[in-house]
């Protein structure tokens, strides 16, 4: 199954996609978030062959919803009518941060958001690899 992993933010979108067999992700696109983004999202899980999305949920440490939140909400609503396809919450902390440290003590650069979505979809595969068992070889 490939999954897309979604870090959602006020002006940016970064995209993550899964493998083939949905062990792996990478990252993949960083879209302006606009009027045009949730047709943008269709069209790249209809040409990379989507089955399930994952959004990152932020909640801070105590486990409630950040401001941002509702926000994500409303575009989950949103995509969810656009694709038709199942989509699961995966609670992030700090991926945008930790993908600003993977590159260069906090540097940003064009990628940072689509790196923060791989973390979020890694994340997601990990638990769901977990709670099965784990991959049998």
């Amino acid at each position: 199954m490939r999954y897309l992993g979604i870090d959602y933010g006020h002006r940016k979108v970064g995209l993550a996609k899964s493998d083939e067999t949905g062990r792996f992700a990478f990252p993949y696109l960083v879209l302006p978030n606009n009027a045009v983004l949730i047709e943008a999202i269709k069209r790249i899980c209809l040409k990379e062959g989507i089955e399930k999305v994952i959004l990152g949920q932020s909640l801070d440490l105590s486990g409630a919803e950040n401001p941002i939140q509702v926000a994500i909400g409303k575009f989950r609503d949103k995509l969810a009518t656009a694709l038709g396809l199942p989509i699961e919450w995966q609670a992030e902390f700090f991926t945008t941060r930790e993908a600003r440290r993977v590159i260069d003590e906090g540097q940003t650069d064009p990628a940072t958001d689509a790196r923060a979505a791989s973390l979020i979809l890694k994340s997601y595969l990990d638990k769901t690899s977990s709670e099965s068992g784990g991959l049998a070889l």
